[in-house]
């Protein structure tokens, strides 16, 4: 049986000419960048070609792109980093240092986010969650009304990894700017993982501070991601060592990595208009045969194709578990997920989900269907088969 692979928010294969470009770094270029050794200045000239790449992509500078080892470390990073910076500055003044920091997030966002913010929390820091509407988008007016002069940072993912909601970024950063003013706090973050591979991810058109990217969401390789981080003065370094990365991320850098990565930041850019309008074409078919076999099937998030990436597309099943679908459909032959892969094996019910206003049994009967590059028209036509395969096998059985 042919397998079809529709899981690709959670991870894509490495492009062969990422692969390509890689290759020689695990063994002719291997040298540290550090050393001063002609092996090493190799490859600490990759590791800066690769920096000049991914900066030039996003508009930014050299200087202000910090690699690292996951989207989730960067996360990390720009949460921690601020709130620790945050509360350095704070320390000559006591009354400041008697009000805890503030951190605001949507209710939506990856659990890189959230579980970080959660252990902010138990370190005292106060932690602001707003809300989401029923197709995902976070409340510009509530985010106004929270900012306050003790706010380090404002963490609004780009769009959303499970539904595809696009949140209106350039807004939220205006919001934070306008309230900053000349101060160096609250900073703006975004999460772009899954957004770049189909939105402009211009810094300066969006007005952030602090932008993560990953790697293997764009068919480079895993164990890499990157911050933009506009001003390097607004983080304190979590990992101490031999002052790697500016100073914001010591440890030996990861040169193969770091290249494919920057190949593969240069691909996505080169065919993200084309293949955007490409997988729209082929999501919008996939929708379509899928009403059509389950005719009281429902997308979760937005209806309006334009406030959503194009690659993904959240369904739920009435009265269809959904450990029960992903299991007929792998039976049948093809690969989706219950939602982010981090959380997958749990099997726990979408958060995101719940936060659109959904039931928790819905959430336990939805599912993310996610295409990439490497999708054909063929093989919707493949999945579709093997979606009423599994549906006719489950019948109504599957009740909760």
């Amino acid at each position: 049986m042919k397998k079809i692979y529709f899981d690709y928010a959670a991870a894509a294969p490495v492009d062969p000419a990422v692969l390509r470009a890689m290759a020689p770094y695990f063994s002719e270029r291997f040298g540290n960048p550090g050393s001063l050794h002609t092996f090493g200045q190799e490859a600490i000239a990759a590791v800066d070609h690769s920096r000049e790449t991914i900066a030039k992509a996003l508009g930014a500078d050299f200087r202000q792109i910090i690699f690292m080892g996951s989207a989730t470390e960067v996360n990390n990073l720009a949460l921690r980093g601020a709130v620790r910076k945050f509360r350095e500055a704070r320390k000559g003044n006591k009354e400041d240092r008697r009000t805890s920091p503030r951190v605001i997030v949507s209710a939506i966002e990856h659990e890189s986010v959230l579980e970080t913010v959660k252990d902010l929390e138990r370190e005292g820091t106060r932690v602001i969650r707003i809300p989401v509407n029923a197709e995902g988008v976070v409340d510009l007016k509530k985010i106004k009304e929270s900012l306050t002069p003790g706010t380090a940072i404002v963490s609004i993912i780009y769009a959303n990894n499970e539904i595809g909601t696009i949140q209106p970024i350039s807004e939220i950063a205006k919001i934070i700017r306008d309230f900053r003013g000349k101060r160096q706090f609250p900073v703006s973050h975004t999460d772009a993982a899954q957004a770049f591979q189909f939105l402009d991810c211009n810094v300066d058109e969006l007005g952030v501070d602090l932008m993560t990217i990953s790697s293997h969401k764009i068919y480079g390789p895993k164990g890499t991601g990157a911050l933009y981080v506009r001003d390097p003065g607004c983080l304190a370094a979590l990992i101490s060592g031999g002052g790697q990365e500016f100073g914001l991320r010591s440890g030996t850098e990861n040169v193969p990595a770091i290249v494919g990565f920057a190949k593969a930041v240069e691909l996505c850019v080169a065919a993200r208009e084309k293949e955007s309008k490409r997988i729209t074409a082929l999501r919008d078919r996939l929708l379509s045969g899928i009403k059509k076999i389950a005719p009281d099937a429902e997308i979760n998030g937005p209806g309006d194709a334009s406030r959503k990436l194009p690659n993904i597309l959240n369904v739920y099943f009435p009265h269809r578990a959904t450990e029960d679908l992903l299991v007929k459909f792998d039976l049948a032959g093809l690969a989706v997920s219950a939602g982010s892969a981090c959380r997958s094996r749990a099997l726990e019910p979408s958060y995101v989900i719940e936060a659109l206003g959904h039931s928790r049994e819905r959430a336990k009967a939805s599912i993310r269907v996610s295409l990439g590059r490497p999708t054909k028209g063929e093989e919707i036509e493949e999945a579709l088969k093997a979606i009423k395969t599994a549906l006719k096998k489950g019948g109504r059985e599957t009740f909760f």
